[in-house]
């Protein structure tokens, strides 16, 4: 073995097992600064639970609700939007902010910035025009179909709804069935449910589809 090689043996023998934590903390800020960052992701704790948001420079393009493996959030943040994903909570701090002051009463329109780039022609529609619903207020299938200008559609405009990439803020959940019945709901009946009450706008009319 030649010296050279000892040398660098030696060296790498003093490495730690991990990367110091001022390391990590600046590894975000450095991805961002050399145009490297695509998608940033934290997670944000809520009384529906842990939600995973991630953004884009563009925008908010994604929350998940807990029952979403979070590597499989990931693993299609990385293919549909790049594969340049990475942990910055600093980067969704604007969106913790905004969802915080949602839950706890303080806030009833959202004002963070969206990125559509996950919804494409009819569900993109769709969406957008879910997205102009009001807080306290709610719509029906038909009428987001309609909006969406498809009337007949409403089973379209549903599917759109349930694959929302954006909810809570991006409000599916005051979309409801004709007569008060709330229909589905992607992150579950009890969260729709949740998430009506707290803006008082629950129908009265069966629970279920």
């Amino acid at each position: 073995m030649t010296d050279i090689e000892h040398a660098l043996r030696r060296s790498a023998a003093q490495l730690p097992a991990e990367p110091p934590p001022e390391v990590d903390a600046r590894l975000p800020e450095a991805a961002g600064d050399a145009g490297v960052l695509d998608v940033a992701y934290s997670e944000v704790d809520s009384p529906v639970g842990r939600l995973m948001v991630a953004a884009t420079p563009r925008g908010l393009v994604r929350v998940a609700f807990p029952l979403e493996p979070s590597d499989a959030v990931l693993e299609q943040l990385a293919e549909r939007v790049s594969p340049r994903v990475l942990e910055a909570p600093a980067r969704l701090d604007d969106v913790r902010r905004e969802l915080d002051e949602y839950f706890e009463g303080r806030r009833q329109r959202f004002e963070i910035r969206i990125d559509w780039f996950l919804t494409h022609g009819f569900f993109r529609r769709v969406l957008r025009n879910t997205a102009r619903i009001g807080y306290g207020k709610v719509s029906t299938y038909g009428e987001v179909a309609a909006r969406a200008g498809s009337p007949r559609a409403v089973r379209a405009a549903g599917n759109a709804l349930g694959s929302n990439p954006i909810p809570i803020v991006v409000p599916c959940h005051r979309v409801v069935r004709t007569g008060g019945a709330l229909g589905g709901y992607g992150g579950g009946l009890d969260r729709k449910e949740f998430l009506l009450k707290l803006e008082g706008a629950l129908p009265e009319g069966p629970r279920g589809s």
